[in-house]
């Protein structure tokens, strides 16, 4: 005998997964954006403050972050190539990020569609406790490039380098589109569609 399925709880998660990819999307969307209106004179600028790292040094821990991420997480994906905070350029910094966003998409996608599949748990790093997949992991991963995007944002300022058009990382609509969705997804509710699927048995 077949197992019994819920079709409403699975078409549910599956508009959730959906959505938390579309956001992940949006999200390399702004780096690339910020890599591609920095002023290159701020690339590589001596921050204030002692040992401050350069908006270069940023945009390589992240992408070296997200390696980690796979490696711990999802080691049965290709891992991309390393970028190395003290010589590599912009436009290496903007390949190698949508690699590692392409790599980390993958990952979640596996995370967050199949219980049972092969990324089971999620690993910040080697000394970190492993969480379960999940949504929390995706927020964990954005939390942590906001963060950064933040820095560079403030950096550039500072330096005098302001990003042109920086309010256009506001715009999600446009962005979305920029990715190819029509619009920020509407997730269902999960709980009120077990609702009525209860009331239906």
């Amino acid at each position: 005998m077949q197992p019994q399925t819920n079709p409403s709880r699975d078409e549910a998660l599956l508009e959730t997964r959906d959505a938390l990819l579309e956001t992940f999307a949006v999200n390399e969307a702004m780096n690339q954006f910020i890599l591609e209106h920095l002023d290159p004179k701020a690339w590589r600028a001596k921050p204030p403050g002692r040992n401050a790292r350069t908006i270069a040094a940023i945009f390589a821990h992240v992408h070296n972050i997200r390696r980690k991420w796979l490696r711990l997480s999802a080691p049965h994906l290709k891992l991309p190539a390393q970028l190395d905070r003290t010589c590599c350029t912009q436009k290496q910094a903007r390949s190698a990020l949508a690699e590692s966003a392409e790599r980390c998409s993958q990952m979640l996608a596996e995370a967050l569609a199949d219980p049972d599949g092969r990324v089971k748990q999620f690993l910040r790093d080697g000394w970190a406790k492993p969480w379960p997949a999940g949504a929390a992991m995706v927020a964990y991963m954005l939390s942590h490039e906001a963060h950064h995007r933040g820095q560079v944002c403030m950096l550039a300022h500072q330096l005098g380098f302001p990003i042109k058009a920086g309010y256009k990382l506001w715009a999600w609509e446009s962005l979305w589109k920029q990715c190819g969705f029509t619009h920020p997804r509407q997730s269902f509710d999960i709980r009120s569609d077990l609702k009525r699927s209860r009331a239906r048995s």
